[in-house]
């Protein structure tokens, strides 16, 4: 059975995400590199998949990973849902809902592939590290995964929802900004993740290593 604090964690992953990927309506700029509101809290998700995977290991952040997936999937259709029923005669905010909630379907299948191999990508290193660390450096643990994980995450959306429509160069600016962006962000917050695993791996009494773990994702 799992503790509440695991749960607890896993509620914060998953609200991270469904709530990064409704601010994501917003464009923002930042030093001149233009990023998605989202870029406030979607990094935090792989901090806590970082702290999940650190403390319980790689088989319990996937399942938390596939709950991710499937709340911003039943998330996405009821808002869905919600914009296909009629509104009410004197209600004038239709336009903004579908502006602000409404996302075409190359947007919304390019953010969940990238999710997927960003997320997987980011538990798979860091367990893979921790190992050949022996369990020392965590920093290198937290920023090496974020640095895979963060740039296979940012290529493939941007690559999926923006290839074709953006030139070249501009689409590799884009990439490139929001993979840094993303990174420094992680680094910034190292503090607070060895901070967290430290709290947890004592009031679990657990620090899991991944020696037999089958990494197939699709597995859960």
């Amino acid at each position: 059975m799992m503790s509440w604090r695991f749960v607890t964690f896993a509620a914060l992953f998953v609200t991270c995400l469904l709530t990064a990927n409704i601010m994501a309506a917003k464009l923002i700029s930042l030093g001149g590199v233009v990023l998605t509101a989202g870029i406030v809290v979607f990094p935090v998700s792989y901090i806590v998949g970082d702290v999940l995977t650190e403390v319980w290991g790689y088989a319990a952040a996937r399942r938390v990973i596939w709950l991710g997936f499937a709340c911003n999937a039943l998330m996405v259709a009821a808002i869905w849902l919600g914009g296909e029923i009629p509104s009410a005669p004197f209600w004038k905010g239709g336009p903004a809902y579908a502006e602000i909630l409404g996302q075409t379907p190359r947007i919304l299948l390019a953010s969940f592939v990238a999710y997927l191999f960003g997320e997987f990508a980011n538990s798979y290193v860091l367990a893979k590290m921790k190992i050949m660390t022996r369990g020392r450096w965590l920093w290198t643990r937290t920023i090496g995964s974020t640095v895979v994980g963060q740039a296979l995450d940012t290529a493939v959306f941007v690559a999926l929802a923006f290839g074709g429509s953006v030139p070249a160069g501009a689409l590799t600016g884009i990439m490139v900004g929001q993979w840094i962006a993303k990174v420094l962000y992680e680094a910034a917050a190292t503090p607070l993740t060895y901070a967290a695993v430290a709290w947890l791996k004592a009031s679990e009494r657990t620090d899991t290593y991944d020696y037999d773990t089958d990494f197939n994702p699709i597995r859960l």
